[in-house]
């Protein structure tokens, strides 16, 4: 049970209040979250507590399924993305995870809730044309262009998240060994192979341009800076991959994720072994990177589609009673 007779629960605040607290507490001293991370979840849980408070008060431990369905349909009606109404409804269910593992709850019955499909939305993901446009767009004449040549380069053959590659530091890449160090979510750390063309394009950003962007900003300890030398954000990163993907004659919403996505989808296609490819995109769950065998799928079809002598056709069919039953 949730709550002690006379209202309160075992804690002592009101029987009707939710433990928000406690809970981003827990996040941020025992899981290690980013601060963006935990800013999302708090948003989150905040825009529950307020859908509650209108449509479910009372004990979360009387809060069934049914009413818990209302709030998806309220995100839903609300006009959020897909992809949008997933991340609530994961926020929700660590939550009421939480409040079970503290004896708060019973039961998480969020994990029931049924998100929208985003998983049948694939990743935008760049041919190796559009990679290779896309990566040779910024000059290499001149000091930002090279910096915006060895950000891209990074991006795409490390397949890191923008914050990540936005938080590396000079003692995160070895130039020798061809290796990146990285800072996922939680904290956790991994290295991932640079790439020759990358190492070569950090080699020159490296050597000629960033100590002098920094000269008036020695304090700076970021590998990509701005043409001030403070530390180059993931919104600026964002920009810059949006920049050069105009000047590429690249259509479609491309970012860095999709960078990302095309990394893991070219290393698939090429024969890389699932679980290796997880561990570089650091993913803590192989499920979330099989979507990217998925996307691999749709492409493959697309070809058979297109140039197999025996392709699925009008007339062409191998069904009974066509040419290639047996």
């Amino acid at each position: 049970m949730e709550h002690e007779p006379g209202g309160r629960n075992r804690g002592g605040a009101p029987a009707d209040r939710d433990p928000i607290g406690p809970f981003l507490h827990y996040l941020m001293a025992e899981c290690g979250v980013s601060s963006h991370t935990l800013a999302a979840y708090r948003s989150d849980l905040m825009r529950f507590i307020r859908w509650r408070r209108e449509f479910a008060p009372g004990p979360l431990g009387r809060l069934g399924i049914a009413a818990l369905r209302g709030y998806v349909e309220s995100l839903n009606a609300a006009g959020l993305a897909p992809a949008s109404i997933c991340r609530h409804l994961a926020s929700l269910s660590t939550f009421f995870r939480f409040l079970v593992f503290e004896g708060r709850l019973t039961d998480n019955v969020a994990k029931l809730l049924v998100a929208p499909a985003v998983w049948d939305r694939l990743p935008t993901v760049l041919g190796p044309e559009s990679v290779a446009r896309l990566l040779e767009a910024p000059p290499a004449t001149t000091s930002l262009g090279r910096r915006d040549r060895a950000a891209l380069e990074t991006l795409y053959a490390t397949g890191c998240r923008a914050s990540e590659v936005a938080g590396m530091r000079p003692a995160d890449i070895d130039l020798t060994a061809g290796i990146a160090r990285c800072v996922g979510k939680g904290n956790k750390e991994r290295r991932v192979p640079l790439g020759s063309r990358a190492a070569s394009a950090l080699r020159a950003y490296l050597a000629q341009d960033r100590p002098r962007l920094v000269a008036r900003r020695p304090e700076t300890t970021t590998v990509f800076v701005s043409r001030t030398g403070r530390p180059l954000s993931r919104v600026a990163l964002w920009s810059i991959v949006k920049k050069w993907a105009a000047v590429a004659g690249l259509s479609g919403e491309i970012s860095p994720h999709s960078l990302r996505h095309s990394f893991a989808t070219h290393l698939l296609a090429g024969g890389a072994d699932l679980r290796a490819v997880q561990e570089m995109l650091g993913h803590a769950s192989i499920a979330t990177t099989q979507v990217y065998t998925r996307v691999e799928l749709s492409r493959l079809r697309q070809v058979h589609a297109r140039f197999h002598p025996r392709r699925s056709a009008a007339g062409h069919g191998d069904g009974p009673g066509g040419r290639g039953s047996s």
